[in-house]
């Protein structure tokens, strides 16, 4: 099963990710995770990789594309893999075409996890960090008990810089305008699905059961 992940920051995709990894027993490749091994294992990519995020520039294509044919070779991607943060582009996406084909491969979905601009403003601009231990409240669907206090430590709960109104805003325009072209290619394709993740978090990962069949255990 062979599974791209995508979903506009706050869809709910690295919880949905956890559920699907866990349930089919499938390695779940992400970017970061992908540039991180390789730049501890110290393969000729990663040293590459590495020197362009040591200067904080963006990975190339082809260095990232390099890393990631090097992930999906790997003996635990022969029953399947799920993508998360790759392809981000149109010319990565053919690219992930052209070396799934190599390796014998192709790709079964791809899960759009959609919800609406508005909820996400309120997902995003909700949540709140504890300085202390970095555990995750929202306001609204997980507050905690005491007002700007954490209920495991105490410490004091805070807004990352990040997630206020205007960033929040502007962080959506962009993946929304990077992301409707590399929607189009997949529904051109026919890989396209997508799962309506305004529901309860149970309710999303039961469509997505329902889509990929098996029991799911």
């Amino acid at each position: 099963m062979n599974l791209v992940l995508m979903g506009l920051p706050g869809a709910g995709k690295g919880t949905q990710a956890e559920r699907i990894v866990d349930s089919y027993s499938i390695p779940h490749i992400s970017t970061g995770d992908m540039f991180r091994a390789a730049i501890k294992e110290g393969t000729p990519l990663g040293i590459k990789a590495k020197s362009f995020m040591d200067q904080g520039n963006l990975v190339p294509d082809e260095v990232t594309i390099g890393i990631v044919r090097e992930r999906l070779s790997k003996d635990d991607c022969e029953k399947g893999f799920l993508l998360d943060g790759f392809p981000r582009t149109v010319a990565q996406a053919d690219a992930l075409e052209g070396m799934l084909s190599e390796l014998g491969k192709t790709i079964d979905y791809v899960i759009n996890i959609d919800v609406d601009q508005s909820i996400l403003m309120d997902r995003l601009t909700g949540r709140r960090i504890c300085k202390s231990c970095g555990s995750t409240y929202h306001l609204v669907f997980n507050p905690p008990a005491q007002d700007g206090v954490c209920d495991k430590c105490g410490g004091e709960l805070y807004q990352r810089p990040d997630d206020n109104a205007e960033t929040v805003g502007n962080r959506l325009e962009v993946n929304l305008e990077q992301t409707k072209p590399l929607l189009d290619f997949y529904n051109a394709k026919g890989y396209l699905r997508n799962i309506n993740g305004q529901q309860h978090i149970d309710e999303v990962f039961a469509d997505i059961k329902a889509l990929l069949g098996g029991s799911g255990e």
